[in-house]
Parts: structure tokens; sequence; C-alpha cells
């Protein structure tokens, strides 16, 4: 058999595409009179490795693979199901289209098959993903497996057979923590007859969900001990894509050893990338006393701390407290602007050296929107009977570029248009199913997505991806890239620049991209705010004992004792307890609580949800909310009964929401004295509050007006890396007294902007905060902060690479062509301050005293007891 006979498992012929890719971006290229492409990357095709099939797969299995074309596994599926088979726990990272999904079904099914008692458990970090795996799992039609889907759409009168009946069990961490888990003892059976537990698409647990989920598959393998009939428990098999270091991850999230297997042996279609700068508009005169200046909101707006805030969660009650919800992480979903606390009211900073007197006239220069530019590049796409689907970062910008590209597709041609359509969370389950059978089976030829459509579901068919803007890591580019071309044939890819730091760096920086190896996954299992809240929730379903805390990891007997003082457990000498009857509720996504539902007024109709960590930001009283391109004015918003009532309506004008924030130092981990620059990682409380939004017109982006809002504070502890500078150091790199503020706001906008090219994160993770004069370091400070409570591991990165980052930060915006910023260098989309002071010359004057100051390879100091809470060090005094 020669190597392209081979199918990849759930990958069937394609039809030819409309256009090769090179022609196509040919004709893309031409929409504008400046060639809008910076690098064209061209990724080669590559033959399959075939391996012959295993001995222990049956011919039954055989048999129904081969009538959907996989007549023999790639070499890297057929060595992780030996693996897997022989009970080694394994992890498959490999690229996108790999044919996965084999890898794992091969010794699950063939162990179903063999033994009539057996069970596998399917965990999926999506709805979407487990309902595809539950296509190809049931189209195999073995008998005895009985597959089923078991998650928040199950409908109740299924769920009893699900439990009592299906071999073949799919479902979500969710649903495994809120409902399995709770349940362990009506789910017995299934547990104890359990073989293998299927982690799919496992480099997505990373940050503080990874971290909450690192705990259910603990929690589960504590319930499979005590059921279990196998000694060792079932074999983990988890499916991953390529990322750095994919076993030491892997047995991170599932506390045991895992082998990878990361040699990709199948064949793969040639790929055109391009990486895409949307042009500059036209310089168009605006005064500084105009209608479209930013007014500003309070008299924070002239302080000198100005702050960049993450979306922070709801105040909540102590993590453990039964029905109250632990602290939930910030949601990424809400773009957020904010307002800054002053850290000194008494000293006020001096207008932007940038600002111009009244009445004068600044040309200033723009990018085109990236959400606008996509959208003409679909509405072209889908007009040449290309296939294509875009992915978007928020649920907004996905509804506004379908929007975009079906009014552009049936001005040209009537009707066009309703083969576009947008996919996101929050849509009703029904919504979500169409869709996705309409693009499956051809109805639709252009869809805009969030995220929701980047993992593993099987879209054969599409021939072009286009990226609105970096996805935050290259694992996630690759992903997203890599949904086209899955039937083998040839691709296009196009990333689209936001007019952001990072993105400009990245378009212009190819080598940045290409050729370097993703990155690796990061969770932390060991933090307070995550291992109190699952301990909890470990107690509630069995007593914990000595041997559970040593299963959890470490600090979980000093979690414990937190526990046991603060009242949630209770100490006896078989174990500690739970205390209260009500179980702990613990959000593993962090989305700052239950879903809120938007509802529309006048008929009833539920419309959709949205998380309760952005509901601030995006269904506030006033914000324009749409759905599938209807728009809706939000009329109320209910948080205790999680409900917001809206009316339909379009009117020519967006909402954008603003937020003021505070922060204080609570203690210092670790330190870097470098003399007048000082580098520091600790815990921080932030304060946050949505206060206002603007409304601002479409069509130009000017500010209409400025409407205040009364919405509940939110509060987080959490861990930041900040920088200190001495005001002496600053005088003699040049910079002004004036122009401090200014120079600082900058830097910290830049900063936030490119951490995400050392960490796994993006700027919606993060959020920072910069002043001339912090009470507690009393000196020019940046802080930057994970927006997740303890923290996600971002700011440990930042602190770990500071001067590879700070460094790259740098010559962001140095390198940036524009004269005194913009927002491809240190203008930010989340600040309250309207972007004001900001001195780009001045951030690079700072940025260079402290990477002149701080050692590459400088090992950090560790505070002693002395000055352990204290930030004020010697360096930057």
């Amino acid at each position: 058999m020669t190597p392209a006979a081979a199918v990849p498992a759930g990958h069937g012929p394609g039809r030819a595409p409309a256009a090769a890719p090179a022609e196509l971006l040919r004709r893309l290229r031409t929409r504008h009179a400046v060639d809008p492409v910076t690098h064209v990357e061209r990724v080669p095709a590559r033959a399959g490795i075939p391996a012959p099939w295993p001995e222990w797969v049956p011919e039954e299995l055989r048999a129904a693979l081969g009538r959907r074309g996989v007549v023999a596994p790639w070499r890297h599926q057929a060595e992780a199901a030996e693996l897997a088979y022989a009970g080694r726990h394994v992890v498959v990272a490999t690229g996108t289209a790999s044919g996965k999904s084999l890898a794992y079904q091969l010794p699950a099914l063939a162990t179903l098959l063999a033994d009539p008692r057996a069970t596998v458990l399917y965990l999926a970090p999506t709805k979407a993903l487990a309902a595809d795996q539950l296509r190809a799992v049931a189209g195999l039609e073995l008998d005895g497996v009985r597959p089923a889907c078991h998650d928040g759409d199950t409908p109740r009168a299924e769920r009893d057979w699900i439990r009592q009946h299906s071999r073949f069990v799919l479902t979500n961490p969710d649903m495994l923590h809120h409902g399995i888990l709770p349940g362990h003892a009506h789910w017995s059976g299934f547990l104890r007859r359990l073989a293998y537990v299927i982690v799919d698409e496992c480099h997505t647990y990373r940050g503080v969900f990874g971290s909450h989920v690192a705990h259910v598959l603990r929690r589960l393998r504590r319930q499979c001990a005590k059921y279990g009939r196998t000694p060792g428990g079932p074999t983990f098999v988890l499916a991953s894509a390529t990322s750095g270091d994919p076993a030491t991850a892997a047995g991170r999230l599932t506390g045991l050893p895992v082998t990878a297997v990361t040699e990709d042996a199948s064949p793969r279609g040639g790929v055109t990338f391009a990486l895409w700068e949307p042009p500059l508009l036209p310089a168009e005169p605006t005064s500084s006393a105009g209608p479209s200046s930013v007014p500003p909101l309070s008299s924070a707006s002239s302080a000198v701390s100005s702050s960049t805030s993450a979306p922070v969660p709801p105040s909540t009650s102590a993590p453990v407290s039964p029905s109250t919800s632990a602290p939930a992480s910030s949601s990424t979903s809400a773009p957020a602007s904010s307002v800054s606390v002053p850290a000194s009211p008494s000293v006020s900073a001096p207008a932007s050296p940038s600002a111009l007197p009244p009445g004068v006239a600044d040309l200033t220069q723009v990018r085109r929107s990236a959400l606008r530019e996509t959208a003409d590049l679909l509405a072209d796409t889908v007009a040449a009977g290309v296939r294509t689907l875009a992915f978007v970062r928020s649920r907004k910008g996905a509804e506004v570029v379908a929007t975009a590209a079906r009014r552009a597709l049936d001005e040209a041609v009537p009707g066009l248009g309703g083969r576009v359509a947008a996919y996101r969370a929050g849509y009703l389950r029904e919504e979500r199913r169409e869709l996705e059978r309409a693009l499956l089976h051809g109805d639709l030829l252009g869809l805009a997505s969030t995220s929701a459509l980047e993992l593993g579901v099987d879209l054969v068919g599409l021939e072009a991806v286009l990226i609105c803007g970096w996805p935050g890591t290259r694992a996630s580019l690759w992903q997203q890239a890599g949904r086209a071309g899955r039937s083998g044939g040839e691709a296009l890819a196009v990333l689209v620049a936001r007019d952001d730091p990072l993105d400009t760096y990245l378009v212009h920086h190819p080598e940045a991209l290409f050729g370097r190896p993703v990155e690796a996954t990061v969770l932390d299992p060991a933090n307070p705010y995550v291992l109190a809240p699952q301990l909890a929730c470990a107690a509630a379903e069995a007593p914990l004992t000595p041997p559970d805390l040593e299963l959890f990891g470490e600090g979980a007997k000093e979690a414990v004792d937190e526990l046991v003082a603060a009242g949630a457990l209770r100490q006896r000498p078989t174990g500690w307890y739970w205390r209260h009857r009500e179980r702990p509720e613990v959000d593993l996504r962090g989305e700052g609580g239950a879903p809120v539902c938007v509802v529309e007024a006048s008929t009833g109709r539920l419309l959709g949800t949205v998380d309760g960590g952005s509901a601030h930001f995006l269904i506030h009283p006033g914000a324009v909310y749409l759905h599938q391109g209807v728009s809706y004015i939000v009329d109320q918003l209910d948080l205790a009964d999680g409900c917001a009532l809206v009316h339909a309506e379009e009117p020519d004008w967006s909402t954008h929401a603003r937020d003021v924030t505070s922060l204080s130092v609570v203690s210092v981990r670790s330190y870097v004295d470098a003399g007048p620059v000082g580098l520091f990682l600790g815990e921080v409380d932030v304060t946050s509050q949505v206060v206002s939004y603007q409304r601002r017109r479409i069509a130009s982006g000017e500010v209409i007006d400025t409407r205040p809002l009364d919405l509940p504070a939110r509060e987080l502890r959490t861990v930041a890396v900040w920088f200190t500078l001495s005001p002496q150091s600053l005088a003699l790199a040049g910079v002004e007294p004036a122009d401090v503020p200014g120079a600082l706001h900058a830097a910290e906008h830049a900063a936030i902007g490119l951490l995400p090219l050392m960490a796994t994160c993006d700027r919606w993770d993060i959020g920072g905060l910069s002043t001339a004069l912090h009470p507690d370091t009393e000196a020019p400070t940046v802080f930057v902060y994970d927006g997740h409570p303890g923290g996600a591991g971002f700011a440990e990165r930042a602190y770990r690479t500071a001067a590879e980052w700070l460094r790259a930060t740098r010559d962001a915006i140095a390198e940036c062509g524009c004269e005194a910023g913009c927002p491809s260098c240190v203008q930010s989309p989340k600040c309250g301050n309207g972007n004001n002071p900001l001195s780009k010359p001045d951030a690079v004057r700072v940025l260079d005293v402290v990477l002149a100051n701080l050692p590459s390879d400088r090992p950090p100091q560790q505070p002693g007891p002395a000055d352990a809470p204290d930030a004020r060090l010697e360096g930057g005094r």
C-alpha cells in the first residue's frame, strides 16, 4: 500500500478547491492600492507514513473503519494506540487533522468489543467537539457500544438511560464536575468498569481552567479507585495539538506519568499562509477640542495613575461556602476599558506631551479595522465559491463580521448573504447544531466563529481560514489554520492583524511565528484559589483521607488546614468531612458565576446567554447586544436573577463599557534589586467597577456621549509582576518629570500587548496599572497582573522572562512608524483614560533604563521575614 492510499480517521475525500490558494490570495491582494500582505509562508505538502494494524484490533472494528475510508493507521496513531492498549498513559501531540481520534478510538473501542462490561469516558472542552465525536463513533455502528453525549444540553429524560446503558459516554469537564462526580453513587457501575479516560484537546486546559480540570481528574481517579476493579485505575489517553513538552503538561494535568507521541506521520496538504496588515486610512484632521475627543469620566482621568484592566470577577465569599461561588476568574470575552482610581489624589498629572492646543488640527492616521477587513475578505472568498471559516476573538466581533459580510454579498448578489452566518457560545443548542450541519453539508459557504470551532470538529471541505487578530498562542494559530484543507487539499490561511502592538510586531517579524516551537501549556494545580475549593468538592463527595492529600499534591495539607480553620471541614479520626448540607459551588471556567439569560422583553423569547463575568461589560443597561445579525438594546440587567431584558432596535451607534481600577500590594514573593530598577513578583489586590459606557457612531467612531452606570464593584486578589524606577534614573535618561506619567502609561500598554508573546495568554487575560508615584512602592511603577483569582501563571512567566519580554516591548515601540503613538504600539483598546497621557519616545527611554540595569541571568532574590511584605526595596528608589 502506498502512503497516499491511507486516509486519516474521520476524513474522506473532499471536493477540489474553487481556486488555488496562491491565485485566490493574488485576487484578494488587489483589493487595496497598497499591498496589505507583509509575508507569505509556504508550508509544503507532506506524504504520510502508514503502519500495520495492531494485532489486537478486532476484525469488526477494522471493517467499520474501512467503510469510512481508513485502510490503515498512520504510524503515530498505531504507536499511541499500542501504548494505551498496554495500559500506559499516553498523550498524542501532533498537528491539526493528523487523525488523533483514531489513536484513542482503537484501544477504547477494541476493549469495549472484547469486554462487554467495560466502559469509556470521553472529555471534550466544548459541546461542539463532543457532538462531532459522537457522530464519528456512532457512525461506526458497532454492536453494544451505545455511545451517548451527557452534557448540559442532554434532556433529563435521557440521562438515566445514558448512566445505566451507555458504555461510551461523551461529556465535558463541567458536567463531570457538576453532575457525575457529585452523583458518583449513581454512576458506580459505570466507574467500576471504567477502562479508559480520553481527554481530547488537552492543550486547551491551561491557566485557572486547566488547574481546575487537573483536580477534577484527580477527583475522578479517587472515585475510580473506590469503585474500580482495576488496581491502577483507568488508562488515560490524551490528545493535544502540537505543544511544547506535552508529556510534562499532560502529567501535571492528570497527576500521572505520561508518555508522549509527537512524531506526526499523517499526510498534509500544502498551506499558503499570508500575514495581512490592513492599510492605513486617509489622515483626517481632528481638533483637540472637537466632538471626537474622548471626554474624561471623572477627575481620575487626570490622575498620575493610569490603568488597563482585565475584567475582574464579582466579589464573593470564601470559596468553600455552600451555595456561594468560588472566586471566579475573569472572562476574556469582554474587551473592557478602565479609568484608574488615583494613586494619590493630591497629585495630578500634566497633559499628554503630544496634546495640542484647542482648535489646532492633528493629522492622525489609524489602520482599517481588522473586523471590517475580515468581513470584506470573507465576502470576497464566499463570492468566489470558496468555503471559508473566519475566526474572530469575541462573540460581538463574530456577529459584526458575519453581518457585514452578509450585507456586502447581498448588495452584489441578492440572496448570497444567506450563505454566511455567525457561530459562537451563547446560542441555543438547536441553533448550534443547525449551523454545524449547514456548514458540513455546504448550505453555508462562510462562517464567522469564535474559538468554539477551533477544536477538532471535522469540517471537511473548508478551503480557506481567516484569523482576525493574533489568537494568543502559536498553538491556537496553527490549530485554527488547520481547519482548512483537512481533506488533504491545498488551503489558504490569512492572519489579519489588529491595530495592536503584538499583531503589528508579528506581521513584521514572521520569524516569531514560523519555524519556532509552539508554547508549553501553563497550569498550576497548586494555586490555593483552585486547590481549596476543589478539596472542598472532593470532601463533599466523600471524606478526605491522608492518601487523598497525596493524590491532590503540593499544598493540599495546608489547604485542608485552612478549610478546617474556616469551618468548612471537620476533622475526625477517619478523615476530613464537609460540614454543610449544600455542595460548594465552584466555577471551573472562571466566568464569574452563572450565565445571565438574555430575554426579549416583548415576547419572553430566550435569545441566548452571557457568562456572569462578562455581563457587566456586554449587557449592562443601554448596551447594544447582537444575535445572528439582529441588534437589541438592553433595557434592564438583573444580576440577582441572572436575566437581561432587551428590545430589538437598529441604532447607528455601538456601546463600550468603561471601568475604574485600583491596586494595592499585598506581599512580595521574589525580587531583583538592579540598582535604580527593581523587578518584583507578588500578590496584589485589584478592585474594579464598571462605571459608565460610551456610545460611538458606527460609521466614524465619534464619541456621542458617556453615560453613567451603577453596577457593583468586583474585587480580585491575584499575582502581579511590576518594575520600579528611581526618579533620578528617569531624569538622566531625558524623561522630564512632567512626562513620566505618559512614559509609564505607554510602556504599560505595550508591555501588556507583548506579554502573550512569552506566556500562553492574551491581553484580555491580563491587566495593568502605571503611576508616577504608587503609595506601596513610593516610586514610578508599572504593574501587570493576572486577571484570575490567585493568578494563572502569566505574571510568573513575565517575571522569569522579563528581559526578553521588555526587549520585545521596547523594539515594538521603537520600530513602529508612527510619530506620537498609535494602536500598533502604545495605544490600548482597553484604556479607560482615553489613551491619555501617552508619550511614545519617553516609553522607549523608560524601557532603555530598565533593560540597561536588569540583568538577564541574575537569579531572583527571595524576601526575608523582615522585608517580605514590603515592596519598597532599594531598587527603583
